[in-house]
């Protein structure tokens, strides 16, 4: 590797400020050339702009750079914010409060901190061994794939600010609600034997502060391990909200998602617990859904199934929980969520 090579890898590094204006201008003006660069795509291809085919392949080729971009630029500012979030400072954080003022704590924190269902058990097992409530626990792991940045940017980027925030004020409330629920129905006993009966730990955490340059290259590590794991997933949902967008006939999908049908939203949600995807893979979908006349509740109501109440992350907690507790968190969350569907098609 030559000397030029070495200093153009390093040059963040040595310039973190000057990199990080850079590369938000240059974002920027990518991000705005999206729309015409697909309709360009699209004109160029033997095929009908106006077709069904036509119609679904300019909806790929906008949607899988932008939501790309809009996930790639979210995840590396987040993942310099989360240097400071580290495991160690959240459970520091949460331990020690009383419940519902650590409930709300919790699901707040959920929403700038890094984690997902993937890392349920050994966050669950360090909240434990630190002596936080399980309610409390419970709070924190609802709201942290549910109502995380990545959900709240991709929903703001395509649906505006008032959804966005409707959503974070629901989600929070169902995770603060849910925590506060099963933390009143005193579970501890329904935890795995092992888990409970771990030794207690001070929950402890020495601020070692971090440059810019730091915490850049954090939110370059953030990128890849972030986006390097969902890409597979965002690009199965774009192809299949493309394939809504373009097939689907308008009146068939608003008989079955519309507001007027009431049984829509537990459908919704009975059909999102199975599948395995996250905010990015899954609001391309609610895209398209929308587009072709399912209501707002209802579309979000399958969202937030499939981001808070999958099945693989069921699975992931069955090795610290009891089948009984696990079934009491779905059936709470899943309260919620139904309640939030009905709502966001009550109001909008």
């Amino acid at each position: 590797m030559n000397t030029q090579t070495l200093q153009l890898k390093s040059w963040p590094s040595r310039q973190p400020a000057a990199f990080l204006v850079l590369a938000a201008v240059v974002w920027y003006a990518l991000y705005q050339t999206l729309m015409s660069a697909s309709e360009a795509v699209v004109a160029w291809l033997p095929v009908d702009r106006n077709s069904h085919l036509g119609g679904s392949l300019q909806f790929f080729l906008y949607d899988t750079p932008k939501v790309l971009m809009l996930l790639t630029g979210v995840v590396f500012v987040m993942g310099m914010v989360n240097s400071y979030f580290t495991p160690e400072r959240t459970r520091a954080l949460l331990a020690g409060k009383t419940e519902g003022v650590a409930n709300v704590m919790a699901a707040s924190l959920g929403i700038v901190t890094p984690f997902c269902s993937c890392s349920a058990v050994p966050l669950f097992i360090g909240f434990v061994q630190a002596g936080v409530p399980l309610g409390v626990t419970f709070s924190f792991l609802i709201s942290a794939p549910m109502v995380n940045e990545v959900a709240l940017t991709l929903l703001f980027g395509m649906f505006g600010w008032k959804v966005a925030l409707l959503y974070m004020g629901l989600g929070l409330s169902v995770a603060i609600v849910a925590g506060w629920v099963i933390g009143r129905l005193k579970m501890e006993s329904y935890l795995e034997d092992w888990v409970r009966d771990m030794p207690k730990v001070s929950a402890q955490f020495e601020d070692q502060g971090a440059s810019l340059a730091e915490r850049v290259q954090a939110g370059f590590a953030s990128v890849h391990e972030i986006v390097g794991k969902v890409w597979p997933y965002i690009l199965g949902g774009i192809a299949l909200g493309a394939l809504i967008h373009g097939y689907v006939p308008q009146d068939f999908m608003a008989s079955i998602m519309g507001k007027e049908a009431w049984w829509s939203v537990p459908l919704a949600v009975l059909i999102g617990v199975p599948m395995y995807t996250n905010a990015a893979g899954v609001i391309p979908i609610v895209q398209a859904l929308l587009a072709k006349g399912a209501a707002l509740g209802t579309v979000l109501a399958f969202m937030m199934s499939v981001i808070a109440l999958s099945l693989p992350e069921m699975i992931i907690l069955r090795k610290v929980l009891k089948i009984r507790l696990i079934a009491t968190f779905a059936c709470v969350v899943a309260t919620g969520i139904l309640m939030v569907g009905y709502v966001f098609n009550g109001v909008l």
